[in-house]
C-alpha cells in the first residue's frame, strides 16, 4: 500500500506533453562537435538484382526496398526543415524521381535547394575501385552529375566511397580532385593500417594520387575510424537493439540522462582519434531508412538533449559542412601518395579474389566499355538523332556494371546474370547504331548529301569464340564477304585481324582491289569445343557452318575511321590463301623449335614443350623466359581460422604445378603472317602462344575450364612468367588503367606490415599490366580484363586467370563462387578464354610498348561484315574514311577518350595524356592536340573546358578549389606542369603527363562528310 501511495506521489508533479526539439543547426567553437550524417548505404545490385532491390521484390533474401526509403525521407525531411539526409546512387533516385508527381518534385527541389537533401559522390553507382576501367568511372560518374545538374542544378561536392574494398589512386585524383570535389570519405582499410592510423590520429589526410599532377590534383581524404555504421549503440531501424530515448516522465524506463551520456562517451572516444574539435557519425548503413521517422525521432532528441547537457555539441550535418569546418581549422595533415591496396580487414582475410572473380563477366564489361567508346564516336559522324538506336541503354547497364558488387564478381548468380542481360540488353540498341552509322558514313553520297540506306550491316558479338555468322557463309554465286574495320583511336594502325571461315579457296583484296597476303589457320581443339558448347548455350542453337579456318590478314586503319577489305572465291588457276603448315613434336628430341617470322623469335624445347629462349633481333634483347601454369587448392575454414577462399577473399592452402598429361608436347603453325604454338597441358588447360611478322610481342590466348572439383577442392588458377632478373622485390601494376604504382613484397608504406599471408597479400589488382625492372631488362605483361597479379619470386610475373570456389568467405553474398554454363542435358564449370601479352624490352624502353598495345588492347577493330555481288563495292561505296583531318593523326602520347555529341547539339571530347612525368625519356612531354584538325568541315564556335563530369567549366572549379596544408616542407614538391588555357583562335590544347582534359565544343556544321 505504501508503494502505490509513494508512485502517486512520484508521477502527481509529472507532466506529459508535446516536447519541441531544438535541431538548430549550430557549431560551436571550443566544444567537440557531433556531425550526424543521416544515408542509406543502397547496393545497385548484389543480393538481389538492382531493380528488385528498387521496388523490393526478392524479400525472402533480404528485407530491401529503396523506394521505401526514398518515399520515407522526404516525408521525414518535409517534417523538420533542420533535418538533412545524404544521398549517393542515382541510378536508384532516377528511378524514383520518374515516378514522382510535378507537385512532389517541386517540394523535393526545395529539399536539394536548402541542403536538407544532398546529392554526394552522384555517380550512378558507388562503384568499385579495383577492377574498372578509368574511362567507365569517368562515364559512369558523368551520367550520374548530368542527371542531378540537368534536374536540380546541383554539382557534388565530395565523394563517398565508403564501401569499397580498397582505393585506388585514380579515385583520389581522377574521380576526386579532377571533379572538382572538396574532399573523399570511405570505411575500409587494412586492419593494420587503420590501427596504426587510430594510434597516431591520422585517418584524416591531404591524398597526393598522383605523381606526375601532384598537389594540383589532391583531396583531402577521410577514413572512419570503423564501418560507415554509427557507433555501437545508435542505431534505429526498426527492430534494431540500440536504447532508443524515452523521454515521457509519465513512462517507465525513462534514460535521457543516461542516453546523453552513452553519447558523450562514443563522442570522447572518436575525438581522442580525431584531429580538431570535429567527428562525423554515419548514422546509417546498408538499406536503412525505410522507415525514416524511427531515426530522425532519436536524431531529433538526441540533438536537443545533448545540447541541453552541453558537454558537446551535436547537429545534423553533411559530409559538406563536415568538410568545411575541418578546412576552417586551419590544421596541417598527413599527406598520403600511392594508393590503399590491398585490403585485409583481419588476420588470413585478405580481400584480392575478387580481382580475379567471373572473368568472363569481366571481360564482357571491358569488351562494352571499348565498344560504347566507339558508338558515341560513329554516332557523332552520322549526326544524333532524336530518333532511332542510341547508346543509351548500355551506357546504363556500363554505368550500373562498375558497382562495387558487379564487376568485383562479388554478386549473386542470378545477379550477375542480371547485369549481363542489362549489357546484352544495352548491346543490341548500339550494335544497331553502329551498323546504321557505318552503312551512312560507307554510302556514295547522292547530291542531297544524303546515303542511300541500303547497306546492311552485320557484327559478331561472339568473335571470340569463332563464331561469326557472316564470315563463315559460303561465298556462292560469284558473292564476296565485305569487311569494313572501324578504328576508334586517334593514329593509324596496322595490324593482323583473324575472322572464323568455312573454306580454303578464298582470298582478300583491300580497299583499292589489290589482293592482298592472307594466311590460314586452323582452330585449336579447345577453340572448335567453346564454340559449338557455347553458341548452343548463349542462342540455344547448334551452329550451322563447320568452321574449319582462322583468315588472317594484315590491315591498315586511319585514325577515327574505317577500311574496307573484301574476301572472295579464289580462281581455280590462281593464287589463294598460304594454308598455314602445321608440325606436331611429340618430345622424342632434345632439338629447339624456333617460330616467328619478324623480329622476334620464340625457342621452344622440343622434348618438354616448354618456352626456353626470348630473342628480339631488331633490339638485341635475349632472355630465358619459362611460363607454366599452376593452381591454389583454396581454403575450406575448416581449420582454427574459420576464413575460407571465396568471391572476395583469397586465402590459399596449397600449391600445385599443373605438368603437361599430354602425349603431344607442341602443335607448331607456321605461315607468312603469324606463327602459332599449341600447347594442351590437360584436358581444362590449353594456350595458343601467336607471334606475328610485324609485332615484337608474344600473345597468348589461354583457355582453362571447366575446373575440376569432383575432389570436393575449389582451385584458383594462375600462370607464371619467370626469368632470372633481379628485381629486388619490387614490381609495378596500374592503377585502373592510368598510373603505374611500385610494389614491394611483403612491403607497406604506411606501417610496418606484419605478414600473414605471402601470397595472398602481395596480390595486387591489375587492369592494363604488370612489369618487372633489373638493371638491364624489363619485363611486361598486359592484360584483356581486370586479373589478379603478383610477382612473388624475383624475376617472376603471377597472373590469377580463372577461380572455381567451392566455400562460401562469409563476407555477406551467402553462396559459392562456383560459375557454370548449363545446355540441355547439363551443367558444367564455366570456361573462360582470354588473353596476355608479354614482351622484354631493354631497361625505360618498355613504357612505348605498354601504352601503345595497352590502347589497342582497349579498344580492339570494330568489325562489320556485308555482301554484294560481284566487285562492285568500291565504286559504290567509300572505301576509307576518317573522321579527322586525313593528313593528321594525334601525337603518339595522346588518346581521345570521349566524342559524344549530346541532346543540345554541343560535343563533349575528353583527351588524355598516357604517359606519368619521368616514364618515357620521349613520350613524359608536354604534347598539344589541334582542335581544328580534330574537326574538319566543321568550324568551331566555342570550346569550354569543363570538369571531368562535364558539369562545372573548370575555371569555376579552380577557383573553387580548397587549398589544404600537408605536413612536412611543401617546398621540395617539383613544379607541377599542366596545359595552358586554349586560345580561341588557334585552338590547340596542350596536355602535360597524366592530364585528362574535358571539353564542351559548340560547332557550326559547315557540311557533312563528303565521297
Amino acid at each position: 500500500m505504501l508503494f502505490v501511495i509513494l508512485l502517486a506521489f512520484v508521477f502527481s508533479g509529472a507532466n506529459s506533453s508535446y516536447i519541441e526539439y531544438n535541431t538548430t543547426q549550430r557549431i560551436v567553437p571550443g566544444k567537440i562537435n557531433v556531425h550526424l550524417v543521416p544515408h542509406s548505404h543502397d547496393d545497385v545490385g548484389w543480393l538481389k538484382t538492382v531493380d528488385q532491390y528498387y521496388f523490393g521484390g526478392n524479400n525472402s533474401i533480404r528485407g530491401a526496398c529503396v523506394q521505401n526509403v526514398l518515399d520515407s525521407v522526404i516525408s521525414s525531411l518535409l517534417e523538420d526543415k533542420n533535418r538533412r539526409f545524404i544521398y549517393v546512387e542515382m541510378a536508384f533516385f532516377q528511378r524514383w524521381w520518374r515516378q514522382q508527381s510535378n507537385a512532389k518534385k517541386i517540394k523535393v527541389k526545395e529539399l536539394v535547394d536548402s541542403g536538407q537533401l544532398e546529392f554526394i559522390n552522384g555517380a550512378m553507382s558507388m562503384h568499385d575501385e579495383a577492377t574498372p576501367h578509368y574511362i567507365d568511372l569517368i562515364d559512369q560518374t558523368t551520367l550520374g552529375h548530368k542527371f542531378i545538374k540537368d534536374e536540380f542544378g546541383q554539382i557534388p561536392r565530395v565523394g563517398w566511397q565508403i564501401d569499397p574494398f580498397g582505393h585506388s589512386a585514380v579515385q583520389a585524383y581522377l574521380l576526386g580532385a579532377e571533379l572538382g570535389f572538396d574532399s573523399l570519405f570511405f570505411a575500409r582499410i587494412d586492419y593494420q593500417d587503420r590501427a596504426k592510423r587510430l594510434k597516431e590520429k591520422t585517418l584524416e589526410v591531404v591524398w597526393q594520387g598522383s605523381k606526375s599532377l601532384g598537389s594540383s590534383s589532391q583531396i583531402f581524404t577521410g577514413i572512419f575510424p570503423r564501418h560507415y555504421d554509427p557507433p555501437d549503440g545508435f542505431t534505429f531501424e526498426i527492430n534494431d537493439v540500440s536504447p532508443p530515448i524515452q523521454d515521457d516522465v509519465l513512462l517507465f524506463d525513462y534514460n535521457v540522462q543516461e542516453r546523453v551520456n552513452d553519447f558523450v562517451a562514443a563522442a570522447l572516444a572518436q575525438a581522442n582519434v580525431t584531429r580538431t574539435n570535429h567527428i562525423m557519425w554515419c548514422m546509417g548503413t546498408d538499406f536503412r531508412y525505410q522507415y525514416a521517422n524511427s531515426w530522425f525521432r532519436q536524431m531529433d532528441k538526441f540533438i536537443h538533449y545533448v545540447n541541453q547537457d552541453g558537454r558537446i555539441n551535436a547537429l545534423y550535418s553533411s559530409p559538406s559542412i563536415y568538410t568545411d569546418a575541418k578546412y576552417a581549422a586551419n590544421e596541417q595533415w598527413p599527406l598520403k601518395t600511392d594508393d590503399f591496396f590491398p585490403y585485409a580487414d583481419k588476420v588470413n582475410t585478405y580481400w584480392t579474389g575478387y580481382f580475379t572473380s567471373r572473368p568472363a563477366f569481366k571481360g564482357y564489361v571491358r569488351l562494352l566499355s571499348a565498344y560504347y567508346v566507339a558508338a558515341r564516336q560513329l554516332e557523332f559522324f552520322k549526326g544524333k538523332s532524336s530518333s532511332g538506336p542510341n547508346t543509351d541503354a548500355l551506357a546504363d547497364a556500363l554505368a550500373i556494371a562498375q558497382h562495387h558488387d558487379a564487376v568485383s564478381g562479388t554478386q549473386r548468380q542470378h545477379v550477375a546474370a542480371d547485369y549481363a542481360l542489362r549489357l546484352s540488353i544495352g548491346y543490341l540498341e548500339a550494335e544497331k547504331l553502329v551498323a546504321s552509322s557505318l552503312a551512312f558514313l560507307a554510302e556514295s553520297k547522292s547530291a542531297t548529301g544524303k546515303g542511300n540506306g541500303v547497306t546492311s550491316f552485320q557484327q559478331c558479338p561472339l568473335l571470340n569464340i569463332s563464331f561469326c555468322p557472316p564470315s563463315e557463309a559460303s561465298l556462292s554465286n560469284g558473292k564476296s564477304l565485305v569487311v569494313v574495320m572501324y578504328n576508334s583511336l586517334g593514329w593509324k594502325r596496322e595490324e593482323t585481324v583473324r575472322i572464323p571461315v568455312s573454306t580454303a579457296s578464298i582470298i582478300v583484296k583491300d580497299s583499292e582491289g589489290r589482293e592482298i597476303e592472307s594466311q590460314l589457320l586452323p582452330l585449336s581443339n579447345s577453340t572448335s569445343k567453346i564454340r559449338s558448347l557455347y553458341v548452343k548455350a548463349y542462342l540455344g542453337k547448334t551452329p550451322r557452318e563447320t568452321v574449319k579456318y582462322w583468315l588472317a590478314f594484315s590491315v591498315s586503319v586511319p585514325p577515327l575511321g574505317f577500311s574496307t577489305y573484301t574476301v572472295e572465291t579464289a580462281k581455280q588457276t590462281g593464287p589463294s590463301s598460304a594454308i598455314s603448315t602445321v608440325h606436331t613434336y611429340e618430345g622424342t628430341k632434345n632439338d629447339a623449335i624456333e617460330v616467328g617470322q619478324g623480329s622476334l623469335k620464340l625457342l621452344y624445347s622440343a622434348d618438354e614443350g616448354k618456352l626456353t629462349r626470348y630473342v628480339n633481333s631488331r633490339n638485341m634483347v635475349t632472355a630465358f623466359p619459362e611460363q607454366s601454369y599452376g593452381y591454389y587448392s583454396g581454403s575450406d575454414g575448416s581449420d582454427k581460422d574459420p576464413q575460407a577462399s571465396g568471391a572476395y577473399i583469397f586465402r590459399p592452402n596449397r600449391t600445385i604445378t599443373v605438368k603437361s598429361e599430354s602425349q603431344t608436347k607442341l602443335t607448331v603453325v607456321r605461315g607468312p603472317l603469324l606463327d602459332e604454338v599449341h600447347q594442351q597441358l590437360n584436358s581444362w588447360i590449353s594456350q595458343v602462344t601467336r607471334v606475328y611478322k610485324e609485332k615484337e610481342h608474344a600473345e597468348v590466348e589461354f583457355t582453362i575450364g571447366p575446373i575440376p572439383v569432383d575432389d570436393g577442392i575449389g582451385k584458383e588458377i594462375f600462370t607464371q612468367i619467370t626469368t632470372t632478373m633481379k628485381t629486388n622485390k619490387t614490381f609495378y601494376t596500374d592503377s585502373n588503367g592510368r598510373d603505374f604504382i611500385k610494389r614491394i613484397r611483403d612491403f607497406r608504406t604506411d606501417w610496418d606490415l606484419e605478414v600473414s599471408q605471402p601470397i595472398a597479400g602481395n596480390y595486387y589488382p591489375v587492369n592494363l599490366g604488370i612489369y618487372l625492372q633489373d638493371n638491364t631488362t624489363e619485363l611486361s605483361v598486359l592484360v584483356d580484363r581486370s586479373v589478379g597479379g603478383s610477382s612473388l619470386v624475383d624475376g617472376q610475373i603471377e597472373l590469377m586467370l580463372h577461380r572455381r570456389c567451392l566455400h562460401d568467405d562469409l563476407k555477406g553474398v551467402g553462396e559459392v563462387l562456383n560459375e557454370t554454363v548449363c545446355v540441355p542435358g547439363g551443367c558444367e564449370g564455366l570456361t573462360i578464354q582470354g588473353k596476355f601479352y608479354l614482351r622484354i624490352d631493354h631497361i625505360g624502353e618498355g613504357a612505348k610498348w605498354r601504352r601503345t598495345l595497352g590502347q589497342e588492347i582497349y579498344s580492339p577493330l570494330l568489325l562489320a561484315f556485308s555482301e554484294q555481288d560481284g566487285d562492285d563495292w568500291m565504286s559504290s561505296h567509300v572505301p576509307t574514311f576518317s573522321g579527322i583531318d586525313p593528313s593528321y593523326s594525334l601525337p603518339n602520347n595522346i588518346a581521345i577518350i570521349t566524342v559524344q555529341e549530346l541532346e543540345n547539339g554541343k560535343v563533349l571530347l575528353r583527351l588524355a595524356h598516357l604517359y606519368e612525368t619521368g616514364e618515357d625519356k620521349d613520350y613524359s612531354v608536354m604534347s598539344s592536340v589541334e582542335l581544328k584538325k580534330l574537326f574538319p568541315n566543321k568550324k568551331i564556335k566555342k570550346v569550354t573546358e569543363m570538369s571531368l563530369s562535364a558539369n562545372q567549366e573548370r575555371a569555376e572549379m579552380e577557383k573553387r578549389r580548397l587549398a589544404w596544408k600537408v605536413e612536412g616542407s611543401a617546398a621540395e614538391e617539383p613544379k607541377v606542369v599542366r596545359g595552358g588555357p586554349v586560345d580561341p583562335d588557334k585552338l590547340v590544347v596542350e596536355l602535360a603527363p597524366m592530364e585528362i582534359r574535358t571539353f564542351l565544343i559548340d560547332l557550326d556544321y559547315l557540311q557533312m562528310f563528303s565521297a
